[in-house]
This record gives structure tokens, C-alpha cells and sequence, in this order.
């Protein structure tokens, strides 16, 4: 400290030293001020925080707050099945991070089964119930993310490792068994880290968030590279060849050293094994943020399974067996039409959306006559921030008898409706075919869209490719079930308020999250969005199965203050009920930061005379 303080004022001096050498020149010349202005716009940029851009520079699920979040590393043996394995990875890690798998009182760690989904995904030679012993990829020598969707979203799977062992996979597995557990996915979203690397800090933050994420990159020999005591991977943006390996992400390091240019890179969950290769890392290796598909790929890149849970729904009405297939970009308004088994009551509503940032409604109707969709049953509005499947719980139950019919209205803001339709699989990951065609299904009065104020069919569609036609649905869903009426009821009542507090300081707070609906009832929660200026840390960010018993759940809050001096920053904090985002609070947010100390000697005041010169000193005494 005194050091610093006999450096100010060394520099003081010598500032009036030059003043008094210099006192027939020009006060300051152009080229000064042209400097300081540029100094101040660098600073102002290098301390620029966006809303989730407070992350460490290194992240390892394995050791998060003490806890590991990562299953344990599994062999592929010497089959395509990579991508059955980057998948299970990610849905293991999120069972994990909500411990929805110990609450349904499994043993052990979660192990979902890789075989399941190799062998029932509807996309193989095995088994596709559009088209029975018709085209598709080889059982264990390809698949991909998408696959994966298609899979777990119409409630095929998962099912756990016991139901279905890897250690038979050259035989075929039951598809089903009244002893299965199967395991549904909510919503699963596609990222992309972007050439710049502009959306990096989205894959970390939902990393953190949400557990393990799959991703993929070309495996080749010539861009492996043994760093001394780690192997790093980087395959330059400007050579050719398409992902063939699929891994998952479970960390980072922004530091860390790979064959790229540039530091920076992924701590990625592979499956070949713990000595794979060269017997480094055991099982883990690091893939470089510059990595030509590695969080670039727009299907492989960066893909998050979340809120995996036990078997919630009873049905799973759906006309888009292979799922997302591809996108009709000008159609905004769609909707599909069901008949209800039996009596039942439709709880819930999945879809598809192709763009980031996309508004939605959706509305359940009872009836569809003279072109018109008619009694509206229930409805729902929001937004979606990442591109993907979400499954949304009705606010209220619709009572269905054996025959109704019922329909699925859905209208997005942007980005199109996704589509199930007969497809080439275009990432195949080890399979033997260089194309594949996987073919649909559809039946006529099953998908509707609309067009200049009327409602077409899109059994009809007229696609440029002649074998799609008459293959077509949307990816729209409806779920039946046991109504939960025990959705928890949040409550936040405080406000965080911090009065003169010194600049670039660390500054700590509470804020209290409660479930205050029926005794019965579990809170899901998450904290959504924060002010954009400093730093900010919670611990937790999010939370489980909170009881009303439970009482108030306190959630600590960091902020590195930012650097302007005497100004008062406000904002607000969001956090929302998961599984109804209609309930959420709103934590206001107020600090206040010191002025700068105040200067009275008689030399200063002199100087306040020659204002240029003491805006410099100002400056001086406050870096």
C-alpha cells in the first residue's frame, strides 16, 4: 500500500513538473487525448460482463461443490455405437444434477442402456415401424443425436443398463418388458458455439447448469496430439471430413494448451475405455474450442438432455415417428389431430422448434369442423430460448373419453415447424452406407397447416422431392397421464440493497426460495436471468424437489462490483418455477457505489484552475 500511494504522488510531481516545463505550449495536444479516450474504450471492453458471462476460466462436472456429476466411463467395444453412448452420458450427467434417479430409488449411479437404443430407435434395419423391413442405418454402426431425440421423445426409452445390457448387444433386446424403467426426456436443446465463439459462454453456463452435453468431432490420427500428460484434439476449420466419433462434454479450461492456435478447450467424456490412448487420461481428453465441429456442428455440436425423469405419462400421442427431420420455414401455424384411446387425462404438450428465441402458443381444441378449430380446452403462451424439444405441462387437466377427438394447436413466432418426413441421415457415424434413406409415414386428416387464412392438409404438401410426399407430420405431441396437481407454488419475497460500497469490491447476499403450495407438492426451480452489470455467482443456480416442509431455501449471492465510482446500479433477479414458467418472482436488485475521495490541498486547488491537468491527477490518484 505504501508503495502505491508514494507511486501517486511520484506521478503527481512529475505531471506538474512537465506543466510548469511546458506552461507556453498547448495545455495538451490532440494526439493525448485521442490516447486517453482509447484506453478508456479497451477498459470499458475488457470489463464488459454479459448476463452468462460470470464463469470460471475451468469447470469439471466431476468436481462440482465437492460432488461429481459424471457417470463412469464405458467401452464401446469395436462397434459404431458412440453416439448411443454420447447421448446416455448426457442423460446420466442430468440424473445426476436433479437426483431424479435416486429418487426413484435406483441402486448405484445411473446407467441407462446404450443397447436399447441401438437396436429400437426405428431408424435400422431392425425395427422401423413406418416402413417393417425396409431401408435404414446397420444395427451398431450408426445413428446420431437426432435419432436419439426421435427415440426418447415418442417414450421408446431410455431404460436402464439392467433391462438392457451393452454386454449382449449382438443379440437383440426385448423392447419392451413390464419391468422396464424407462426414462423420458422434457426438453432437449441444440447449441452452437459459432466460427467466433460469440456463443461459447452458453454451452458453459448450461453445462453448469443442466450436466453433461454430447457433441462429436472427426476422429483422425493426424490431429490427435499427446500434450505431456494429457491428449488434446483440434482439427483445423479449413480441412474437409465430417464428424465420425461422438463424445460428451463434462468441463473446460481456458487456458489449457491443444494443438491449436489458440488455448482454450473442452474436457470431453469419451468410450473406448480408461486406457485408450497411450493409456493418458483415463478415459478423458481435451478437444480445442477452435475444433472445426466440436460445439460447431449444427446436430452434433452441443446437445443437452434435460430433466430426465421416471416415466411421467401414461400415452404418448404422436404422428412423427422419426421426429425432426426437417423444418417447413413459412409455416408459423399447424396443428395435429388425435383419438383418445381411452379414458384418460391429457396432461401435457411436446414439441419441436427450429430457432432460438421463439414465442409459442398452443391450444387445446375439441373439435375441427367446416375448416375451423373449435372449443378451446386449454391454452398456453411463452417463450422458448434455445432451439429443441419441450415438453410443457397443461395449467389444468382435459378430461378425454374412449374416441374423442382432440387437436394440437401450435404457433411459433419464427423459425418454422419441424417436420417428420421420409429423410436421408445425414450424420451416420460409422455406418457402412455413404446414404441411408429412413422412410415415413403419414396418413391424410392426421397434420394440418395453415395457408392464406385456411387450413390444408399436409398429407398433400408438394414437396420438390416426390418420395416425401404423402411421408409428412408435425412434430407435435400430446401426453396423458395422472394429473400432478402437486406442482409447487414459488415464493421469493426479498430484495437485495447494497449502499456505499467500495468499487471493485466483492459483495455477498441472501435471497430465499419457497415452495409455499400444498404439503404435498415439490418445487422445481431456476434462476433465469440477472443484471447485466458486474459479476454475478449463486450457489445454488437451481434446485429440485423443494417440500414446503423444507421451508425457506437460502441461496447465496455473489457480485464483483464493477469499477465506476459514486453511481447507482439497479435491476432485477428472475427465477421461475420450472414446470410452470407463469410462476416466477421478481428479486429487485439496488448498489450503490462510493464517491471518490475528495482532494483539498492547496496544490490541487491551484491546479483545478488548469482543469485538463486535474482530470489527469484525478485520474492518477484513482487507478
Amino acid at each position: 500500500m505504501k508503495i502505491v500511494k508514494i507511486s501517486k504522488y511520484f506521478l503527481i510531481l512529475f505531471t506538474v513538473s512537465l506543466f510548469i516545463g511546458t506552461s507556453f505550449l498547448p495545455i495538451v495536444q490532440a494526439s493525448s487525448i485521442v490516447f486517453l479516450n482509447e484506453s478508456k474504450e479497451k477498459l470499458d471492453f475488457y470489463k464488459k460482463v454479459e448476463g452468462i458471462s460470470n464463469l470460471p476460466s475451468s469447470f469439471d462436472l466431476r468436481d462440482y461443490n465437492g460432488k461429481n456429476y459424471v457417470t463412469g466411463i464405458r467401452d464401446q467395444g469395436s462397434y459404431g455405437t458412440c453416439w448411443t453412448h454420447g447421448a446416455m452420458a448426457s442423460m446420466e450427467g442430468n440424473l445426476l444434477m436433479t437426483g431424479n434417479w435416486e429418487d426413484k430409488g435406483e441402486v448405484g449411479e445411473p446407467d441407462l442402456s446404450e443397447a436399447h437404443l441401438d437396436w429400437w430407435n426405428g431408424f435400422n434395419t431392425h425395427n422401423n415401424d413406418d416402413n417393417l423391413n425396409g431401408n435404414g442405418l446397420d444395427p451398431h454402426w450408426g445413428g446420431d443425436y437426432m435419432v436419439t431425440s426421435a427415440y426418447t421423445t415418442r417414450g421408446e426409452g431410455a431404460v436402464r443398463e439392467i433391462d438392457a445390457p451393452y454386454d449382449n448387444i449382438e443379440i437383440s433386446c426385448m423392447r419392451n418388458n413390464d419391468g422396464f424403467h424407462h426414462y423420458y426426456t422434457r426438453n432437449i436443446e441444440w447449441y452452437i458455439s459459432e466460427d467466433d465463439l460469440s456463443n461459447l459462454d452458453t454451452i458453459k453456463y448450461k453445462l453448469m447448469q443442466e450436466g453433461v452435453i454430447g457433441t462429436a468431432f472427426l476422429v483422425s490420427y493426424n490431429y490427435w496430439q499427446d500434450m505431456g500428460g494429457y491428449i488434446a484434439h483440434y482439427q483445423p476449420p479449413d480441412t474437409i471430413g465430417d464428424p465420425n466419433h461422438a463424445v460428451a462434454i463434462v468441463g473446460w479450461d481456458d487456458n489449457i494448451t491443444t494443438p491449436a492456435p489458440q488455448p482454450g478447450a473442452w474436457l470431453c467424456k469419451n468410450s473406448w475405455g480408461t486406457d485408450w490412448p497411450w493409456g493418458i487420461g483415463g478415459g478423458y481428453f481435451w478437444i480445442s474450442y477452435y475444433d472445426k465441429w466440436c460445439g460447431k456442428h449444427p446436430e452434433m455440436g452441443a446437445v443437452s438432455f434435460q430433466d430426465v425423469e421416471y416415466n411421467p405419462f401414461e400415452t404418448i400421442y404422436y404422428h412423427d415417428y422419426h421426429g425432426w427431420r426437417d423444418t417447413l420455414t413459412e409455416i408459423s401455424e399447424a396443428f395435429n389431430a388425435f383419438t383418445a384411446d381411452g379414458q384418460e387425462d391429457l396432461i401435457a404438450v411436446s414439441f419441436f422448434v427450429a430457432d432460438d428465441n421463439v414465442d409459442y402458443e398452443f391450444i387445446v381444441y375439441d373439435d375441427f369442423s367446416s375448416g375451423q378449430l373449435q372449443n378451446e380446452l386449454s391454452s398456453k403462451t411463452g417463450n422458448i430460448e434455445y432451439r429443441g424439444y419441450h415438453t410443457f405441462n397443461l395449467n389444468n387437466p382435459v378430461s378425454l373419453l374412449a374416441n374423442d377427438d382432440f387437436y394440437i394447436y401450435v404457433k411459433l413466432n419464427r423459425g418454422g415447424h419441424p417436420i417428420d418426413r421420409t429423410s436421408e441421415i445425414p450424420v451416420l457415424l460409422g455406418s457402412s452406407s455413404t446414404v441411408t434413406i429412413v422412410e415415413s409415414y403419414a396418413n391424410p386428416g392426421e397434420s394440418y397447416y395453415k395457408q392464406d387464412s385456411l387450413w390444408k392438409d399436409l398429407y398433400s404438401y408438394s414437396f420438390i422431392n416426390s418420395s416425401w410426399i404423402n411421408s409428412a407430420n408435425f412434430c407435435i405431441k400430446a401426453m396423458t397421464g395422472e394429473y400432478n396437481s402437486h406442482i409447487g407454488d414459488l415464493e421469493c419475497t426479498d430484495s437485495l440493497n447494497w449502499k456505499d460500497i467500495k468499487a471493485k469490491s466483492e459483495v455477498t447476499g441472501i435471497i430465499r426460495v419457497e415452495n409455499i403450495g400444498i404439503n404435498s407438492s415439490q418445487l422445481d426451480w431456476k434462476i433465469k436471468s440477472w443484471p447485466e452489470w458486474g459479476i454475478w455467482d449463486f450457489n445454488p443456480w437451481n434446485g429440485y424437489n423443494l417440500k414446503p416442509s423444507d421451508g425457506p431455501l437460502e441461496v447465496e449471492v455473489k457480485v464483483e462490483v464493477p469499477d465506476e465510482k459514486n453511481t447507482n446500479f439497479t435491476g432485477e433477479i428472475k427465477i421461475f418455477n420450472v414446470e410452470n414458467e407463469d410462476d416466477y418472482e421478481i428479486i429487485t436488485v439496488s448498489l450503490t457505489t462510493k464517491k471518490p475521495r475528495a482532494i483539498n490541498s492547496p496544490l490541487i486547488k491551484f491546479l483545478q484552475q488548469y482543469q485538463i491537468i486535474y482530470q489527469l491527477i484525478q485520474r492518477l490518484l484513482n487507478f
